[in-house]
This record gives structure tokens, C-alpha cells and sequence, in this order.
């Protein structure tokens, strides 16, 4: 047998990565009064949390997201926000921005740059209005 072959999580950095992903994101939401609306609580701390512990198990990494929230069911949890076309488009530009900020070897890059367009796609439940 060889060696096993490192996760995308592995990769991509581990849990250091994917910290700074999230917090430069969250960085950019915290400035974007449309896209702001969409996060409930005062804090958008636990959103941050919750995203990078997502994010991470999606890549192969820890399954604390699982463990802590069951499975993950996106869309319905997402069921209860308005998510248009604009709104994907904004999360998309501060999710592609902190991509730029944390600057992963092109492979990496593309590899999650591809799963987040895919993923703010697949939450459109709502049409511009």
C-alpha cells in the first residue's frame, strides 16, 4: 500500500486556511448592508463558525459541523432567507475576494473557487425582484 493521498482540506492548508478564508468573507459581508440582512444574529461570529466548520468538512477535514448540527441540508436551512441572484452574486464577490487574500497554489484554487460558485448556485431559492 503507499501513502494515502491528502485530503483537499490537507492541501488546501487545514483548519489555518480556512480560518483566514472565513474571516477575510466575513470582513467583506460585514461591510455590504444588502448581503448584511441576510445574517440574523447581532454577531457574526457563530455564522463564521459554522461556515468554517462546513467548509472544512466539505474539504475533507474535521466532521465537527456534523457532529455538532447534523447534516448539513443547506438549502433548507437557508429555506428562510431570500436568496436571489443579486444576493448570490454579492456573497460570491467577498467569497472570491478572501479566495485573492489567502492565495492558494492554482490547483487549490480552482478547486474551491468551483465548489463555492457551485454552492451559491445551488441556493438560489428566490428571483431577483
Amino acid at each position: 500500500m503507499g501513502p494515502e493521498t491528502p485530503s483537499a482540506y490537507d492541501r488546501m492548508g487545514g483548519h489555518d486556511t480556512f480560518v483566514r478564508l472565513v474571516a477575510a468573507f466575513y470582513r467583506g459581508v460585514a461591510d455590504d448592508e444588502p448581503l448584511r440582512a441576510l445574517y440574523p444574529e447581532a454577531d457574526l461570529g457563530p455564522a463564521e463558525e459554522r461556515l468554517r466548520m462546513f467548509l472544512e468538512q466539505y474539504f475533507g477535514g474535521p466532521t465537527t459541523y456534523s457532529e455538532q448540527r447534523g447534516h448539513p441540508r443547506l438549502r433548507m436551512r437557508h429555506a428562510s432567507f431570500a436568496v436571489t441572484p443579486t444576493q448570490r452574486d454579492r456573497w460570491l464577490r467577498h467569497m472570491m475576494a478572501a479566495c485573492d487574500e489567502i492565495a492558494l497554489p492554482e490547483a487549490e484554487d480552482n478547486e474551491l473557487r468551483s465548489y463555492l460558485e457551485y454552492a451559491a448556485t445551488f441556493m438560489l431559492n428566490a428571483p431577483d425582484e
